[in-house]
């Protein structure tokens, strides 16, 4: 594999770490803003919303650019826009340098078009997987990590070492990137008539509907898990950690399967997979080692789609796959709003224990577009 893949991981898992350690600090950060922790929470909106409709918009205005310059450019905004938060006395200018971390995740679905561009087909899967490899790791490294910072030394901590990291990656890849990389830039050109085909939305509804899925019980993952089986923070920490390394592993093995099977087998198992164990959750309670069996194999069955999902939007449409895995990345950011919104009052409905049953019929929905897509494209057939 060539080895920018493995820069853009690095620079992937500082976006990932950036992104989500929020979650683990919002109780003393909202101590700290004084305001509720709701209201802190909102940090997390912001950069789901900012990266679902300004991403792809920065990413259009930056098109032309040398994909060098967008690079740098999208994750020396994501370095602001932490250095914000971080100074943030405020908390209207934490969300402010949230949605302009937001922005500078347009890094992402770009390095993602250079995972694309930079191999064969019959490789793209494990490309893929391998850039993306960052953002499942930043579970396992970055998030607990951070969450260790910020509760022994303030939440200031993490989010600054994350502002540095990001400006440190800035620099590697103005050093080390090539001045001129043979990838399209995104564009709105012909977009109009690409959303017009049927199995472009299908793909993207796809990504929508297992996002929602997920999230409608990773949202209350703390809440779930202690009302399956009641345990200490230092096992809850534990617990959370292994099924981030579960991710990691779906995260290659779904790179290689695509590449072996073709996306579309490989989608059709891993929703059905995960499908299957958001049923056995509730199941598990009262039970460790099977809860914690459930949750490995869910790990890798949802982290193991993206690459697969992302390669077939890639193929069909290569000149256009910039923009397309842009807003694939809204549709994940949309997808895990819509599954916390719809979670919260299914839980007082269901109770915490029976949540993952209310994340069940999206995953169905979602299997129901790989039919409704119709014949998957040539370019993501098996090897």
């Amino acid at each position: 594999m060539p080895r920018l893949l493995y820069l853009l991981s690095l620079c992937n898992l500082v976006i990932g770490t950036g992104a989500f350690v929020i979650g683990g600090l919002l109780v003393p950060m909202a101590a700290d803003l004084q305001v509720g922790v709701p209201a802190a929470g909102q940090a997390m909106t912001a950069y789901a919303l900012a990266t679902a409709v300004l991403a792809p918009l920065a990413l259009v205005l930056t098109g032309h650019w040398p994909r060098r310059r967008a690079l740098w450019f999208g994750m020396g905004v994501f370095a602001l826009g932490n250095l914000l938060c971080t100074l943030a006395g405020s908390l209207a200018a934490l969300l402010a340098g949230r949605v302009l971390m937001g922005v500078g995740a347009m890094f992402t679905p770009i390095a993602a078009g250079l995972a694309v561009a930079l191999v064969e087909p019959a490789r793209r899967g494990r490309a893929l997987s391998l850039a993306f490899l960052g953002i499942s790791l930043s579970y396992v490294i970055g998030v607990p990590l951070g969450a260790w910072l910020g509760f022994r030394f303030g939440w200031h901590w993490p989010v600054g070492l994350v502002a540095l990291l990001a400006a440190l990656c800035g620099g590697l890849l103005a050093a080390w990137l090539p001045r001129e990389i043979a990838a399209p830039g995104a564009k709105f050109e012909g977009l109009g008539t690409l959303l017009a085909r049927p199995e472009v939305l299908w793909t993207l509804l796809l990504t929508l509907m297992y996002f929602v899925a997920i999230f409608v019980v990773f949202s209350y993952i703390g809440p779930v898990l202690q009302a399956l089986q009641p345990m200490s923070t230092e096992r809850m920490a534990a617990t959370l950690a292994i099924f981030g390394l579960a991710g990691v592993v779906g995260t290659l093995s779904g790179g290689w399967a695509h590449d072996r099977f073709g996306a579309r087998r490989t989608l059709t198992v891993q929703l059905g997979v995960l499908a299957m164990m958001m049923a056995l959750l509730p199941l598990t309670r009262g039970s460790y080692a099977a809860l914690l069996t459930v949750l490995v194999v869910w790990g890798v069955a949802g982290f193991g789609m993206m690459s697969p999902q992302q390669s077939r939007l890639a193929a069909m449409a290569p000149a256009q796959a910039p923009i397309l895995l842009s807003l694939n990345t809204s549709m994940l950011y949309f997808g895990t709003a819509l599954g916390a919104a719809i979670g919260g009052p299914a839980s007082l409905a269901v109770g915490f224990e029976r949540l993952p049953w209310v994340g069940v019929p999206f995953a169905a929905l979602g299997w129901l577009t790989l039919r409704l897509a119709g014949t998957s494209p040539r370019g993501v057939q098996p090897a």
